[in-house]
């Protein structure tokens, strides 16, 4: 009886081991809650291969509001799923790839950029933004509305 036991719990953590092993594989699934993040010169790449536009986020670990975007904007769960959807977001920290923030002209933190899927600069966006002004933004570009209308028109219209 014992052994049967043994064996049950055996086969349960087994079981446990496989399932996390298999759920890690797949390393392109994001785990829902969480911002997919990539590398630049990933990220940029797979915007294109995917035909999506990319999202930067330029950061430095001292600045506290990009902090306060960390732990707010971009634990947004409708963020969170808007980004992983229809962007490749891409983080970049300025104190370590001071030449990618350069290209950017980046001079405060935090500043995000858009990226069409075809490598161009769309816009930028310089400081903190709370979600659900990003949320908006993030439609704004990524149904291409920035190409037909302003932003304020563009929030008259939703």
């Amino acid at each position: 009886m014992k052994s049967k036991s043994v064996n049950v719990v055996l086969l349960i953590v087994c079981f446990f081991v496989w399932m996390s092993h298999d759920c890690m594989a797949s390393s392109d699934k994001s785990p829902s809650g969480i911002i997919k993040w990539y590398q630049y010169d990933e990220g940029m790449a797979r915007g294109q291969k995917e035909k999506k536009n990319v999202f930067l986020n330029f950061y430095a670990n001292w600045c506290g509001y990009c902090k306060k975007m960390d732990n707010g904007t971009f634990k947004n769960p409708s963020v969170i799923a808007y980004l992983n959807e229809n962007f490749i977001s891409v983080k970049v920290n300025t104190e370590k790839e001071r030449r990618i923030a350069a290209k950017y002209y980046v001079n405060g933190l935090p500043t995000s950029w858009f990226v069409s899927k075809d490598g161009e600069k769309i816009s930028n966006l310089p400081g903190y933004v709370p979600a659900d002004m990003l949320m908006n933004i993030l439609k704004y570009i990524h149904t291409d509305s920035y190409k037909k209308m302003n932003f304020k028109k563009f929030l008259d219209s939703m």
